[in-house]
């Protein structure tokens, strides 16, 4: 006896992969706004000339927040999905991580740790796929 058996697998395999891509890099805008937004509250000021020229950038959406007159660096990779949080006001990384001279006043790595963990993510991700 001989049986012949033909199974037909509909599998969406690109589309899912789309639309997981997609859902990762909203993720990455939430996270990056949220970034931002705490780290212009919480950086040290003076003049606020720092706090101004904060930017977050997303690849494949350019600049998703700003501290008010922020211009994007393109410091993201279009061809992967990335964040970037920076400061172009000249001195935002020696307040961050400090000199010689000027103890350490970070201002972005405390957000970015609260705001980017991975359950964090995957919680984003998993809303956007949903």
């Amino acid at each position: 006896m001989k049986i012949n058996v033909t199974v037909e697998l509909n599998l969406k395999m690109k589309e899912a992969a789309i639309k997981v891509a997609q859902a990762t890099r909203k993720a990455m805008r939430d996270t990056v706004v949220e970034i931002t937004r705490d780290a212009v509250k919480d950086s040290p000021w003076l003049t606020g000339n720092n706090r101004r020229s904060m930017t977050g950038e997303v690849s494949g959406m350019g600049m998703v927040a700003s501290g008010g007159e922020g211009k994007p660096e393109r410091l993201v990779d279009d061809s992967k999905i990335e964040g970037a949080v920076y400061s172009t006001s000249g001195y935002g990384g020696y307040l961050e991580t400090g000199t010689s001279r000027m103890p350490a006043r970070p201002y972005i790595r405390p957000p970015a740790q609260r705001h980017f963990t991975a359950a964090k993510y995957a919680q984003k991700v998993k809303g956007y796929i949903e």
